[in-house]
This record gives structure tokens, sequence and C-alpha cells, in this order.
């Protein structure tokens, strides 16, 4: 039987770092083990090799493999938020210490690692039925950087922005 499928995230020296930074950020996460160099290299014995971590459940390992491999938004980790203060929460975290805001609630953390935080209910609003307001709601979505719900739902009715 095959076991679960865990994501392996390459990084130069901060896979540590990156997986303390992750699991303060999001409930029921742990570091799980850290494993270190050896002797037999290629980098300096006792530093650290891997770091496996739990995101909400979600297995992850972090490798510091070296800078030959940076992350790119090829792949990103989806965030589904309840509620704006939610979203909010994790927008302003994973930002936090050098991260940079993208478009469409889209953003990398300090580390390089792309990230998209949404609001539940996003999908519903560009599969509406009425074409029009699906429309709208995905005009409102494209004009911003961190996303907000309550403006794509009054852009769907045709409410103009506050």
């Amino acid at each position: 039987m095959q076991g679960p499928i865990v994501p392996n995230l390459w990084f130069d020296t901060e896979a540590e770092a990156a997986a303390e930074f992750y699991t303060s950020i999001f409930p029921s996460s742990r570091i799980v083990s850290v494993s270190r160099y050896t002797e037999a290299g290629p980098r300096e014995a006792g530093s650290v090799l891997t770091v496996e971590f739990e995101l909400g459940g979600q297995r992850f390992i972090g490798i510091n493999g070296g800078p030959q491999f940076p992350h790119t938004e090829a792949v990103s980790f989806l965030i589904s938020c309840q509620d704006q203060e939610e979203l909010d929460r994790y927008w302003d975290a994973l930002l936090d210490g050098g991260g940079q805001e993208g478009q469409c609630g889209w953003l990398k953390d300090r580390f390089g690692v792309s990230w998209q935080v949404v609001p539940t209910g996003m999908a519903e609003l560009f599969s509406d039925p009425d074409r029009e307001r699906s429309r709208r709601a995905m005009e409102a979505m494209l004009s911003m950087k961190k996303l907000d719900i309550e403006a794509m739902r009054r852009a769907a009715e045709g409410v103009p922005a506050a």
C-alpha cells in the first residue's frame, strides 16, 4: 500500500527557519524531526539537512539542498479561509518579515514560497450561472492583491465599490 504523498520543499539553507515560521502560523502544526549532514557532506557536518514538519496535519519536508533550485509560482499552496478575519490573519502572517504581495490573493513569503490566500465561496461567485454576476466578481478580484470576499460579492450584485 502506498504511503502518503509528502511535498518536499527545497531551500538553500533556510529549511529549519521556514519550518519554524510555518508552524508558528498554522494551527495543529509541529516540527516532527530534524536530520543533519554528516562528515560525508556535501555540506558542513552538523548543519541541517532536512526538517520534517506538519501544517494542519499535512506532512512536509524541507531540505537544505543548495541555491540551485529557487522557488517559483509554478508551485503554490492554497489556504481556503472561512472569513475575512482568517484571510487577513494568514495574509499578514505570511508576509511578515519580508514577503511580497502578488495579484489576486497570491503572495510570496520571505522564503520565496508562493501561497494563495482565498476565501471560501469564491469559486461559487465565479461559477454563478448568471454570467454577468460572475464577470463582475472576476473583474473585482482581478483588481485586488489581498482578496476581499464582501467586495467581490458586492461587485457580483452590481453594487458600486465604496
